[in-house]
């Protein structure tokens, strides 16, 4: 029987790349976004193409109630989820200070507590099947605290991986599986209007990548690994002036 995987933020970008790339694994996939158009535009692709069962449901990650609904939803129509993505988040941020507050809020609400909440909904039916893998996405920012309009989207991502890492801690000796990957620069629609950084790939080689990484159930991976390990390494080592320098 196949697998099913719970993918949220799958609308667009590496959600949806990665959707894409699990169907060609022949996974039925559980999708979650706001937009439900773009998801059920996604949904008829990846069943006409793969052959796979693929249900979507409109989800918005900072209505947390909504969070536990879908994910219960989905558990009950699937009969069981074999691995749960938490993906969905923003990449929006201001320099602290500058009056912007609720911006900065709202990115630390949605890569943080909604990732909570996402993570308390996935454990809690993993814990009910006595198995499951948990895949939290964090991003290289978490390395060290960066500067300007990074400030607050890097301490929310750093948030997010010690968050996974808690998890992983007490389900050590269990059949729950938890990995915490830290993509580097993938450009996405998230990032389109952003300048052109060092190391940059596409989103379908970003996608491939984090698939590839993900299915080996790591404890943690740096995406691409190259030059991403090295430069996780360096970034944990190097004078803050340096590392100002990589955003």
């Amino acid at each position: 029987m196949a697998k099913t995987i719970l993918i949220t933020g799958a609308s667009s970008g590496l959600g949806a790349g990665m959707a894409r790339e699990f169907a060609k694994k022949g996974y039925n996939l559980a999708i979650c976004a706001r937009r439900l158009e773009r998801l059920q535009e996604l949904q008829t692709e990846l069943q006409s193409e793969y052959g796979v069962k693929v249900i979507a449901k409109i989800l918005d990650v900072t209505d947390y109630d909504q969070v536990f609904e879908v994910f219960k939803a989905f558990k009950q129509e699937f009969g069981q989820l074999d691995r749960i993505i938490v993906n969905a988040g923003v990449g929006e941020g201001r320099r602290i200070g500058k009056g912007h507050f609720e911006v900065n809020r709202a990115t630390a609400e949605t890569n943080f507590i909604s990732a909570l909440a996402q993570c308390e909904a996935a454990v809690e039916i993993f814990r009910a099947q006595n198995k499951g893998h948990l895949v939290v996405i964090s991003s290289m920012s978490a390395m060290r605290g960066l500067p300007k309009h990074l400030s607050t989207y890097a301490a929310s991502k750093a948030a997010v991986a010690h968050l996974a890492e808690g998890i992983r801690a007490e389900l050590l000796d269990t059949p729950i599986k938890v990995s915490t990957i830290f993509p580097g620069y993938i450009r996405t629609e998230l990032n389109e209007g952003a300048k052109k950084l060092p190391f940059e790939v596409d989103e379908k080689t970003g996608s491939q990548a984090l698939v590839k990484a993900i299915e080996k159930e790591p404890v943690k991976a740096y995406v691409p690994q190259w030059p991403w390990l090295p430069m996780g390494i360096a970034m944990k080592v190097l004078p803050l002036r340096l590392v100002n320098k990589l955003g």
